[in-house]
């Protein structure tokens, strides 16, 4: 039986994955440690805190204390916590590098003096930076152009050389664009769709033809859980999905979707600093048994339909608690 510590885990790819683990029949406990910062949100784990198997505690990352009074007793761990928005992270370079950086740091060194058996260390595809043309896999070199991006690839190498240097049993996924329900309102798909469906514009840099593949956050999760099981220490894998669409592309599925058309477009200059293209193969992870089941424009549909039945969530939220304790509404043994 597993006891598994996931970081972030009432994020949007985090709560999702603690949906997962607390259905496997082998594992015993999933702790959930997140700092509920704008991204965190309680509701993710609605259907999670029905079970006897979830422990959420309210705590930052970046805290050695709280993380070594909490992560003893686990012997797998998820680290999925980060400032993961570009924008954010181009306005306060700091806050990405002291999040993504930092707490990642304090995660690998509790995991090393606790002994876990596993670490698995969640990345991004935007590590490599922007590929014109090709694919890059595992092996590629990390060539970040933003702060976001930046502060992983740190976090990445690190982790790798708590492995390598101090043998902790870890290994990195960096999956590709996200989406499903929960999503932050920040992101593009949500964004896109609650101000369309309010009647608003969108906005769209330079000409909408920045390329991005689209992976369904469950098909991630499976990916991740995959690594958890079988993935072997030291390694990265690649997790992608099989949908690869420009910006304006997607931008307009979701105009047929709300009945907008393309006069609710608003073009505006693009940034100094947004990667053209990524690409990444996936063919490690294919070889542990992986490959996305969710058709994207049904996942799509699905998706839009959530969002539809939860409008509350196209709205982001704006208050947060004081962190460092377990909450006593969410706790269990």
């Amino acid at each position: 039986m597993h006891n598994i510590f996931v970081t972030g885990g009432a994020g949007f790819i985090g709560s999702h994955l603690v949906d997962r683990l607390i259905s496997c029949d082998d594992v015993e406990r999933v702790t959930v440690l997140d700092a509920l910062t704008y991204a965190g949100d309680r509701r993710n784990l609605t259907d999670a805190a029905a079970s006897s198997k979830l422990r959420f505690i309210h705590g930052d990352i970046r805290d050695h204390d709280v993380v070594s009074a909490v992560l003893p007793g686990h012997d797998w761990v998820v680290h999925l916590a980060a400032e993961s928005h570009v924008d954010r992270s181009l306005r306060d370079v700091g806050q990405s590098v002291r999040t993504n950086v930092m707490g990642t740091q304090v995660i690998l060194d509790v995991a090393m003096r606790t002994g876990i058996t596993k670490l698995v260390h969640v990345s991004t595809d935007e590590v490599y930076g922007p590929l014109p043309t090709g694919a890059a896999d595992e092996d590629a070199p990390l060539l970040p152009t933003v702060p976001y991006a930046a502060s992983k690839a740190c976090s990445d190498i690190l982790a790798n050389s708590y492995h390598v240097s101090l043998g902790v049993p870890v290994c990195i996924t960096r999956s590709s664009n996200n989406f499903g329900p929960r999503q932050h309102p920040e992101k593009l798909i949500p964004r896109f769709l609650g101000l369309l469906l309010a009647g608003e514009p969108v906005t769209i840099h330079g000409r909408g033809g920045h390329t991005r593949n689209w992976l369904h956050v469950e098909d991630n999760c499976a990916g991740i859980e995959l690594v958890l099981r079988h993935g072997v220490p030291g390694q990265i894998y690649n997790i992608g999905g099989g949908t690869d669409l420009t910006t304006l592309e997607l931008t307009k599925l979701l105009l047929h979707a709300t009945r907008q058309n393309a006069d609710a477009i608003t073009y505006v200059p693009d940034r100094r600093a947004n990667d053209i293209r990524y690409s990444m193969t996936w063919h490690k992870i294919a070889a542990l048994g992986f490959t996305p089941h969710h058709d994207f424009t049904a996942a799509l549909a699905d998706t839009i339909a959530w969002f539809r039945a939860n409008p509350e969530r196209l709205t982001p939220k704006h208050t947060t608690t004081a962190a460092g304790a377990v909450l006593p509404e969410a706790a269990t043994a």
